[in-house]
C-alpha cells in the first residue's frame, strides 16, 4: 500500500476540521458559503481535495496578514 500523499488525496471534513482546529459545523458552513470547495459524492458523503485545503489556509494566511 503506497502512503505517500498527494495533492489529490481526498480528506473528510472530519480530517479538515481536525487539521485546522476547527469545529465540524465551521467547514460545513465553510463549504455551504463556498469558502472551501469540496466534492460531493451525495448527500452524506463530502470530501475536499488536500490541494484545495492547502490553498483555503494560504487564502487564511493572507487575509490574517492583511489586518
Amino acid at each position: 500500500m503506497d502512503t505517500t500523499t498527494s495533492d489529490d488525496d481526498l480528506l473528510t471534513t472530519e480530517q479538515v476540521a481536525a487539521k485546522l482546529q476547527l469545529h465540524i459545523v465551521t467547514i460545513r458552513r465553510y463549504i455551504r458559503q463556498k469558502k472551501l470547495r469540496a466534492v460531493r459524492f451525495n448527500a452524506r458523503n463530502v470530501r475536499i481535495r488536500r490541494s484545495e485545503l492547502e490553498r483555503f489556509v494560504r487564502e487564511l494566511e493572507m487575509d490574517k496578514d492583511e489586518d
